[in-house]
């Protein structure tokens, strides 16, 4: 691991320590980031959700730089989009010497600590300690009453609501209101009703946490931030796609007397501002750090900032531009590479599907019992035949206005009134991608040296 000078780290850190707060994140795992209740499907129970959601700040335009729980777990940790560190396809690593906020905060005192789902590596650039228990917060509670004087971060990274979706409450897949980007038949709904029964065994661990911080007596020293990760995995432009519901994720930010109760912030922000924020927030300043990973220009420092002023109510700024990009190479059933990338404004969003000439395949969007029955009903049904055509074959270029498109079902990139709007974020894009280092296809080809191998995190019932 890269050594780091630390002095100048322990002399601010030093002058901060009284109001140094712990740090509680807790990570979902597959949740579109409109399925809760607070968030508009009142058809889901999240009551714990819902009363976090009132007592914090909704960061609604909080996204992820990648569709796939690896990248997207690295980049919250590092504070450095997924090409840069290494960490692009799924089941993925970063390269030699990348520092994380595990780091980062265990050098100034900080206890950290990551429960069940990890999804990252090396060992050494995560230097957490690890707690069992998906449910059982036994181990939890003795990680927050040890060493009381110390500050402390837990991740609590839930199984929760990823496949195969088998625990939480049943729902009645008759009663339930299907989107109108997921085809109706009794498969489907009954695949979304199994879903929402794990969004709500998700819910209960959210309030059993909080209830187990109350009983510490740390709910006031703590800064709670609750993450939704990327989309479900039903087919449609959800989970391993560019699209909002793929990367646009529910963010609460809950830090009494600090931010506002029920507060909402139309910000632009993204999973790799976290890390940089975090550390201004325990007295580190987040400019002065070396990530152990310079990106293409030789810079070391973070691709995210810090948004603390966004928390604390005084800017409804920050960034102009988020990124992302999707790698299939490496994932389950992939055929051919489909490297996809994006760049997202407050109003617009740019896709590059850069080999539009392959088909996309994956087992998670392509193969299953619910994509059968589609094709099944699709015999009779020219639409969604196109629909189920349009999940393997993209055009090269997408553009879609989020304010009068929300799902982006009109792809605007071959109409003239759009054209300066497509070159000019088209251009926004290629200068994100030399930065990151990122060389399109070539790259593209190389994510099979990123992984981590056999012994990658896969999810199976068991598991769960």
């Amino acid at each position: 691991m890269r050594i780091f000078l630390l002095l100048p780290i322990f002399l601010t850190a030093f002058s901060f320590a009284a109001q140094r707060p712990n740090f509680l994140v807790i990570l979902a795992d597959d949740l579109t980031w409109s399925d809760l209740g607070f968030a508009g499907n009142r058809e889901v129970k999240t009551p714990n959700l819902d009363r976090l959601r009132g007592e914090s700040m909704w960061l609604d335009h909080m996204f992820s730089p990648a569709s796939t729980c690896s990248p997207t777990r690295h980049s919250i940790y590092t504070g450095l989009h997924s090409i840069r560190s290494g960490a692009y396809p799924n089941h993925t690593k970063v390269y030699k010497d990348t520092n994380s906020i595990f780091t980062y905060l265990k050098n100034v005192g900080y206890r950290v600590a990551l429960q069940n789902k990890s999804h990252v590596a090396p060992h050494a650039s995560f230097p957490y300690e690890h707690i069992d228990g998906a449910d059982d917060l036994t181990h939890t509670a003795k990680f927050l009453r040890r060493e009381e004087k110390e500050p402390w971060l837990l991740v609590f990274a839930s199984n929760d609501p990823h496949s195969p979706w088998n625990r939480g409450p049943e729902y009645n897949p008759a009663k339930i209101t299907l989107p109108s980007y997921l085809h109706d038949n009794e498969i489907t709904r009954q695949a979304l009703a199994d879903h929402y029964g794990e969004i709500s065994k998700l819910d209960s661990q959210v309030g059993k946490l909080l209830e187990l911080l109350e009983e510490v007596g740390q709910t006031e020293d703590t800064l709670v931030l609750f993450l939704s990760e990327q989309g479900n995995s039903l087919p449609y432009g959800g989970k391993w796609s560019l699209y909002d519901n793929g990367i646009r994720a529910t963010a609460l930010a809950r830090w009494p007397g600090k931010i506002k109760p029920g507060s909402t912030s139309n910000a632009l922000v993204q999973y790799t501002d976290i890390a940089p924020t975090f550390l201004a927030l325990a007295g580190i300043d987040p400019k002065t750090m070396d990530t152990g990973c310079p990106d293409a220009n030789g810079a070391k420092g973070f691709d995210g900032a810090d948004f603390t002023e966004v928390l604390l109510g005084k800017t409804q700024n920050f960034h102009e531009f988020v990124y992302s990009q999707h790698t299939t190479v490496g994932i389950n059933g992939f055929k051919e590479p489909y490297p996809i990338r994006a760049v997202r404004d407050a109003r617009y969003k740019y896709i590059r599907n850069l080999t539009p000439e392959n088909t996309y395949f994956i087992n998670g969007i392509h193969k299953g019992e619910v994509i059968d029955s589609w094709r099944a009903d699709a015999k009779t049904d020219a639409a969604l035949a196109e629909r189920i055509a349009w999940l393997s074959h993209r055009p090269e270029e997408e553009l879609y206005d989020l304010e009068t498109d929300p799902t982006e079902t009109r792809n605007l990139a071959a109409e003239v009134a759009h054209a300066g709007t497509k070159v000019r974020l088209s251009n926004i894009l290629d200068k994100w991608m030399k930065q990151q280092g990122d060389r399109g296809l070539d790259t593209e080809l190389k994510a099979n040296t990123r992984l981590k191998g056999k012994g990658s995190k896969k999810k199976s019932k068991a598991s769960k």
